[in-house]
């Protein structure tokens, strides 16, 4: 079914009873783009922490809209022994409800449009018959305008008006409005004379001139009129006052407080659909579901929450849990018993210590039963709310494995980063290690090896590091010991931009071209000919062998990891040599 502002109130009813009797519901969420920086596979890269991918996606694709919400409900049939399925496609847009209710701003990426587009997504139907929305903030700010508003019609407000004919109270209308209402009072007193009129409309004004207008007529006309704001085609706002009796004024207020409440409703609008799915209890289920919860979180409830410890230490975890949104707690020490001053930190002190962990626990806890309903500010130690975190010994700089579990099974992975891509991992069960392997073989993303193997390769990396070092230097004596070829070999190594670093605890220096060798390469345009090398007979065979050894480099190369210390791109630099030789 396709749900719009047009036809939202009237099927709403129908939205409610899928939910209400559904036993689960699956969602998906169409968005006005993804990330506003980093490319999708950057900011979904499969070596991201839970929290790392939290962050990214709060921090870039936040500024994106949701305009459109799947929700398909499902009901199994015991009956028929079937699934009973409903489905919904609201179209969502912020609509401002009027000028005060938020405007909001948002992004767009192209890509994103674009492939909506081409998928015949109607953007004809989010941004002109949009459903608009509220989150919980919004919708209390704008609760609490229209209370104020109706206290200042019920003469609540502070009385900014005072007649000619009285002297109550010092005149606070300032001077360049004075004039202005008391040609208002004028004209309610020829209305209340008047037999004939029952109505009178006043023209348009400034949304301070009509709080001025309610604050005066409530306090000087408590009885025998009705006050009401309109709006005209052009959307601008009047007042109407009409003459009526105290019965008819209740009816009336009574009227203008059910459309209030009505307009609320509206404004709240998609929101409400959200908060009947939080209520039900049920399962919600989606396909990679992080963005499209975050969005419906953030849009229809409230902003996306920070992390709120980052850090675990002792002191700096006290001083984080007596900030927002914790509290901390009142303790006092009994009597005959020492206290504490928690301004003196007396860290290290094994009594203190205990002291500072009691609160933060009592913090923490009470945290735990501010998302109660409703909320609670002491949490017992015996709470239902504390259990889940009963015998777990938490394991300090294990990223992957939160806690020791005392009461059952542990995690069976155990993983200790190397680097940003590379990790050991440990299995509880040694025979499914065979299995990991194997299914590694079809990844496009990872590759599996066993410890074994990963050792083997490591010591073939050194032994080829090692033959390598040795062979570039028996190639570098034999070129210094015969000066006649080592232009050409120089060229030879210059051009075919192979270059290899020998690593070294002495300070290092470069061995590089001569003003004279470096005059012979530039009138060189390539590589040596076969012709060049004939000519310089004394020198073929080096460099013969210097081919021979550049190729065996490139080979080896290929046979090492990223992490290597081949290098092929130095055009200064041919290659390093220690200071002693």
């Amino acid at each position: 079914m396709e749900i719009i502002r047009s036809n939202f109130k009237s099927n709403l009813h129908k939205v409610y009873q899928a939910i209400e009797e559904a036993d689960f519901f699956a969602i998906d969420g169409e968005f006005s783009g993804i990330s506003d920086g980093p490319s999708v596979s950057a900011l979904t890269n499969g070596f991201d922490t839970p929290e790392e991918r939290y962050q990214k996606l709060k921090k870039h694709s936040m500024d994106f809209l949701l305009f459109q919400f799947g929700l398909c409900t499902f009901k199994y049939d015991y009956t028929d022994s079937k699934y009973i399925m409903k489905s919904f496609n609201f179209y969502v847009f912020p609509k401002p409800f009027n000028r005060s209710s938020p405007d909001v701003k948002f992004v767009c990426q192209s890509s994103s449009i674009d492939f909506l587009a081409s998928q015949g997504f109607d953007f004809n139907k989010v941004f002109r018959n949009g459903i608009p929305y509220l989150n919980q903030e919004e919708e209390r700010q704008l609760r609490e305008q229209y209370d104020e508003k109706r206290s200042q019609a019920n003469g609540a407000g502070a009385l900014s008006y005072v007649s000619p004919n009285t002297s109550k109270c010092p005149v606070t209308v300032p001077e360049d409005q004075k004039k202005f209402i008391d040609e208002v009072v004028e004209k309610i007193e020829d209305l209340l004379q008047s037999e004939e009129n029952k109505n009178l409309d006043l023209e348009p004004c400034t949304g301070f001139q009509r709080k001025l207008i309610y604050q005066t007529l409530s306090w000087k006309y408590p009885k025998g009129i009705h006050v009401e704001t309109l709006e005209t085609e052009k959307k601008e706002r009047y007042i109407v006052i009409s003459k009526v009796d105290e019965e008819e004024r209740k009816r009336r207020e009574q009227q203008k407080h059910a459309k209030e409440q009505e307009e609320l409703n509206d404004a709240v609008g998609f929101s409400r659909v959200i908060h009947a799915i939080a209520n039900s209890g049920k399962l919600v289920i989606g396909h990679n579901m992080l963005l499209d919860v975050m969005h419906t979180v953030h849009q229809f409830y409230c902003p996306l929450p920070a992390d709120i410890i980052n850090n675990t230490s002792l002191a700096e975890l006290e001083k984080r849990l007596k900030e927002t949104p914790f509290s901390p707690p009142k303790v006092e020490s009994a009597e005959g018993f020492p206290s504490y001053d928690t301004a003196s930190e007396q860290l290290h002190e094994a009594g203190y210590d205990a002291y500072i962990t009691g609160l933060c626990f009592i913090s923490m806890a009470n945290y735990l039963g501010s998302f109660l309903s409703p909320p609670k500010t002491h949490v017992s130690a015996r709470s239902k709310l504390i259990e889940p975190f009963f015998n777990k010994l938490f394991l300090m700089r294990v990223m992957d494995i939160p806690y020791l579990n005392l009461e059952g099974p542990d995690c069976n992975i155990q993983i200790s980063w190397i680097d940003d891509t590379s990790a050991f991992v440990s299995l509880s069960q040694p025979e499914q290690v065979q299995i990991a392997v194997n299914t590694s073989k079809y990844a496009e993303s990872y590759r599996i090896q066993t410890y074994a193997e990963y050792m083997g390769k490591k010591q073939e990396e050194k032994q080829i590091k090692r033959k390598w070092m040795e062979d570039g230097w028996k190639e570098a004596d034999s070129k210094r010991l015969n000066p006649q070829c080592l232009p050409y070999a120089l060229q030879n190594h210059y051009y075919r931009n192979n270059s290899f670093t020998a690593p070294s605890t002495v300070g290092k220096r470069n061995l590089s071209p001569s003003q004279e060798e470096a005059g012979l390469e530039d009138g060189v345009s390539g590589e040596i000919s076969d012709a060049e090398l004939e000519q310089t007979n004394s020198c073929a065979e080096p460099l013969s062998e210097g081919r021979k050894k550049a190729k065996k480099l490139k080979r080896m190369k290929k046979e090492l990891s990223p992490a290597g210390s081949i290098s092929t791109n130095s055009p200064a630099t041919l290659f390093e040599v220690p200071d002693t030789w």
